[in-house]
């Protein structure tokens, strides 16, 4: 698994989210960006994640952050997942693995003694010139906005 590091560009990806919108990294070109990578949509650590980061949309937002959720669920299933929490950010639906490669969170992972590939639970902090700031690689879903501000 080759991760980007903070101090690395952005990757400049072209994907598709929830309700089939061309999300692209140029489109934050002059923001702040949040892009935070979770296995399985509905899953409880994803979903109590997302929903921390959907509960305090607001201050992530004062903060200056637009934030992007990416798995390599179907957009079927991003788009259930979004209209049951009422998320008010985007989903990429990855299915094809192509920003989650890009940003090098795919690789081999153990669950309950079984070994498989899958996705790492990361978070990158993208600065307005679309430079990584800040790679969170210790995800704590229920404080994960505390962890993205702990620098502001």
């Amino acid at each position: 698994m080759n991760t980007l590091k903070a101090g690395d560009k952005a990757p400049d990806f072209i994907a598709l989210d929830e309700q089939g919108n061309t999300i692209k990294m140029a489109d934050y070109k002059g923001k702040k960006l949040v892009v935070f990578f979770y296995p399985a949509a509905n899953t409880p650590t994803c979903t109590v994640e997302a929903c921390n980061l959907s509960d305090n949309y607001s201050t992530l937002q004062k903060a200056g952050y637009e934030i992007i959720g990416v798995s390599a669920d179907t957009q079927r299933k991003q788009s259930n997942f979004k209209k049951k929490f009422n998320f008010p950010y985007p989903l990429i639906a990855d299915v094809d693995k192509a920003v989650i490669n890009a940003f090098g969170v795919w690789g081999p992972k153990k669950f309950m003694g079984r070994e498989f590939d899958g996705i790492h639970r990361f978070t990158f902090i993208i600065n307005e010139e679309g430079i990584i700031d800040r790679v969170i690689d210790k995800v704590k879903s229920k404080i994960h906005t505390d962890q993205i501000l702990e620098t502001v």
